[in-house]
C-alpha cells in the first residue's frame, strides 16, 4: 500500500464535537415533545448521517425526521457547532502530512456548510486541500457519496493510493465502495470491533500513531 492522498472524516476523527451534536439533538426532540434518551443512546448520533438517525432511533416518516433536522439546526447553526474542541495531536498529525507531500481532504457527512465554518473558525482548513460534505438540503449525505463527490471535485485518479480515515463504520464501508483503502482510529465514538467488523485495514490509537502508519505507508 502506497498512500498520496487522505481523506479525514471530521466528527470523532478531527474533533471531538459530541457535546454540540448532543445539545442540539436534545432542543430538537425537546421543542416536538419526544422524550430525551440518555446520553449514551444520544452519542449514537454522533459520526453517522442524523436524519437516518432520527428516522432509526424515533420510528420516524422522512417527513418528520426532515422537520427534527430542522430544528437541530436552529441550535447547532448558532451555538452547538462551537461546543466542540480539536482532538490533541491533530493539527501536527495534519501538518507533518502535509509537509511530507501528502494531499489532504475532508468526507464528512456533516453539511459542508457546517464543516467549512468549524474548519476555518478552529484554524485547521489551511490544512485541507478540499473539504467536502453534505448538502443542506439532506442530498449526498452517505458516505460512499461523499467520498466519491471529494475525489471527482479533486481530480483523484489512482484510488490505490487514497486512504480513508474514520471512526465508525460507515467511514469503512464508504471506503471499501469506493475502492480505497482504509484507516481506523480509535479514539473517537466507535470500537476497535465495529471498525474491524467493517472493513478497517489499519488502526491507529491516537493521532500520533495515525500519521506514523500514513507516512511509513507513503
Amino acid at each position: 500500500m502506497k498512500v498520496s492522498t487522505v481523506l479525514f472524516d471530521l466528527d470523532g476523527t478531527i474533533t471531538d464535537s459530541a457535546p454540540g451534536i448532543i445539545n442540539s439533538i436534545r432542543y430538537s426532540l425537546e421543542k416536538h415533545g419526544i422524550a430525551i434518551p440518555e446520553e449514551q443512546e444520544l452519542r449514537k448520533f454522533v459520526g453517522p448521517p442524523l436524519k437516518e438517525q432520527f428516522q432509526k432511533v424515533f420510528g420516524l416518516t422522512d417527513a418528520e425526521a426532515g422537520q427534527m433536522m430542522n430544528s437541530y439546526r436552529e441550535y447547532y447553526g448558532t451555538k452547538g457547532i462551537f461546543e466542540n474542541r480539536v482532538y490533541k495531536g491533530v493539527p501536527e498529525m495534519l501538518s507533518r502530512l502535509q509537509s511530507a507531500g501528502m494531499r489532504i481532504m475532508m468526507a464528512t457527512s456533516k453539511a459542508e456548510k457546517y464543516a467549512r465554518i468549524i474548519a476555518e473558525h478552529f484554524s485547521f482548513a489551511k490544512y485541507f486541500e478540499y473539504i467536502g460534505g453534505a448538502c443542506m438540503d439532506g442530498t449526498r449525505i452517505d458516505k460512499h457519496e461523499v467520498i466519491e463527490y471529494v475525489l471527482k471535485t479533486c481530480k483523484v485518479t489512482d484510488r490505490g493510493r487514497v486512504i480513508m480515515v474514520g471512526d465508525r463504520s460507515h467511514d469503512m464501508i464508504g471506503a471499501k465502495r469506493a475502492g480505497i483503502h482504509s484507516l481506523g482510529v480509535l479514539y473517537g465514538y466507535g470500537t476497535r470491533e465495529e471498525l474491524e467488523q467493517n472493513g478497517a485495514e489499519v488502526f491507529a490509537a491516537t493521532p500520533g500513531e495515525a500519521v506514523e502508519l500514513l507516512l511509513t505507508i507513503k
